[in-house]
């Protein structure tokens, strides 16, 4: 019969029975095994456990694990085995196959690889946990390839971390080990890396996955094992300086990092769910970011016509499109451009994601009264030239911004619409008045992100010119057939056949022809034919451009304009 891990330690005199007594009263209440309580506490170094368990039961220890023939291996062994049980065969010679472990008082695991391995020699031998995760994510995970550029992460200098965890709760201690150190700086890593917007930190029942956002698509980059799941949650909520006690509400929060030279700000959002806390962190990458009109995809005539737009010394410019199409990034394009000594400029945003330099930038606090409409009417006494409102969401906020307009200044603003025609709609509904949207609206811009293709490895093909025409394309085609590009997918593109994204826009421009249907309360499809008889190109016209051009494939143009046709 085997004897436990603390009478063994006992023995060794490694621990007294005081601190046996500590260590099984912390473990009744955490769940978590003996011996990752003992070495967390100080009590007994990781390596010290393993050479008394491996003199105590006869079995190697090694501080490092020397890989051999790990493609059969892997092709055996599930990944739920090795990343359930912590366990990884790492070496495979004739008839013998050595597998590494932490607890050599666990046999069932063992069991399992041998009913794998029918026929061979399973030999155990005990090594640093961490040498154990670093294996079951390099070759045991379904998107180990990721994880396999571990850069190093230089932390923001000022960035603080919680370093007295002697009276936190046991997740706290987790949190602060080098292997969910090491695992949380890989994945930030790796996200900006791979070009990430944004990083999914989601609990399943019986998994943890991570994924990134890229190029406006989720993709699925890791699976931690469940049993790290809340060390690597409380990590970033250390990190952000989020209260690591509280799991019921919603946290928001954020840091900073310098990676390869790039400094990244990053959001941080926890959301508790049904099998534990849901981390979405957003990550602003300052130095790659292109606030330049010129510079975000509009074709000629609708820079044209935008500038024209911006000239104006009153009234509203407003963006429409949905979450992530780029409204903000076109806003802070206007505002660069329009940015002088002789010009005051404010903005109320929620939050303010980057700083431009000559601009005042104000960020809505809800909780202390500071909503858009609050803030709006503060910035009104600041004597602006120019105000930005990141977002119209009520008529209280509506009405302000109108007014501003009335009273000489210049507002920009965005709209969650499919397309710019909507935007008036919207501002009905809010119960504005059509003469004060004709009197003050001086255009609309609806806009999408496009995912443009991977130059390496895109593919020419043809298609019908009929078939384009079909689609929505209003310009000229040659008879017969037009040379389009489709996707293939690389290693340059993480085999998704895209790289970067491009925006596709829709500029409505209010003339005398839109302003008299907006007062006989004409509806949207009928401003939208008499606006495109005015010259307006539509969403889908512009992505089919794009396609034309070998910028983007069809299908990808359909996908981001298909409730716009």
């Amino acid at each position: 019969m085997h004897r436990s891990l603390g009478e063994i330690l006992k023995e060794y005199g490694i621990i007294d029975e005081t601190d046996l007594k500590k260590a099984l009263q912390l473990q009744k209440k955490s769940n978590v095994k003996l011996g990752q309580i003992l070495i967390k506490k100080g009590l007994v170094s990781e390596e010290d456990l393993l050479l008394t368990l491996s003199r105590q039961y006869k079995i190697e220890y090694v501080e490092k694990l020397e890989l051999s023939n790990m493609e059969i291996l892997t092709s055996r062994v599930p990944a739920k085995v090795v990343q359930k049980y912590r366990i990884v065969p790492f070496s495979l010679n004739g008839n013998e196959i050595r597998v590494a472990l932490t607890d050599p008082l666990d046999l069932h695991p063992l069991d399992e690889i041998r009913l794998l391995w029918i026929g061979f020699d399973v030999i155990p031998v005990l090594a640093p946990e961490s040498e154990i995760i670093k294996v079951i994510h390099k070759f045991y995970d379904p998107a180990a390839e990721t994880t396999d550029r571990e850069g190093q992460m230089e932390l923001e200098e000022g960035l603080e971390f919680l370093e007295d965890i002697e009276n936190l709760d046991d997740s706290m201690d987790i949190a602060n080990e080098a292997p969910i150190i090491k695992m949380v700086n890989v994945i930030l890593s790796n996200a900006v890396s791979e070009r990430a917007s944004d990083i999914h930190i989601e609990p399943m029942e019986k998994e943890m996955i991570v994924r990134y956002r890229v190029d406006g698509i989720l993709h699925k980059v890791l699976a931690p094992p469940k049993t790290i799941q809340n060390g690597i949650i409380s990590r970033i909520k250390i990190m952000a300086n989020l209260n690591i006690a509280e799991n019921r509400l919603p946290q928001d929060g954020r840091f900073k990092i310098r990676f390869g030279g790039k400094d990244i700000d990053i959001r941080v959002s926890s959301l508790p769910a049904q099998f534990g806390e849901r981390i979405v962190m957003r990550l602003l990458n300052k130095s790659e970011m292109n606030f330049s009109l010129s510079g975000i995809g509009f074709t000629e005539t609708i820079l044209e016509s935008f500038r024209k737009i911006l000239r104006n010394t009153s009234g509203i410019m407003l963006i429409t499109g949905p979450t992530g199409s780029g409204k903000t990034t076109t806003l802070y394009a206007a505002l660069t451009e329009l940015n002088d000594e002789s010009k005051n400029i404010i903005t109320v945003e929620d939050p303010v994601e980057y700083q431009i330099p000559g601009i005042s930038q104000v960020a809505v606090r809800s909780k202390v009264g500071l909503t858009f409409a609050e803030g709006l009417r503060s910035i009104l006494r600041q004597d602006p030239d120019i105000i930005m409102v990141g977002e119209i969401r009520d008529e209280e906020t509506a009405r302000i911004a109108i007014q501003s307009s009335l009273t000489g200044h210049l507002v920009f603003s965005t709209l969650h619409t499919n397309d710019s025609v909507s935007a008036v709609t919207r501002l009905m509904d809010m119960a504005i008045e059509p003469y004060l949207i004709t009197g003050t609206v001086r255009g609309v811009m609806a806009q999408r992100l496009l995912r443009v293709l991977c130059p390496q490895c895109k593919k020419e093909t043809t298609i019908p010119a009929s078939e384009l025409k079909n689609l929505g394309y209003l310009g000229p085609l040659p008879k017969g057939k037009v040379k389009i590009y489709e996707p293939v997918g690389c290693k340059a593109c993480m085999n998704t056949g895209y790289k970067g994204r491009t925006g596709v826009y829709e500029l409505l421009v209010m003339n005398y022809d839109i302003n008299t249907m907006i007062l006989n309360h004409e509806n949207s499809p009928h401003i939208a034919r008499k606006a495109i008889e005015n010259g307006m190109t539509p969403l889908r016209m512009s992505a089919l451009e794009k396609v034309i051009e070998g910028v983007t494939s069809l299908d990808e143009a359909l996908r981001v304009t298909d409730a716009n046709f």
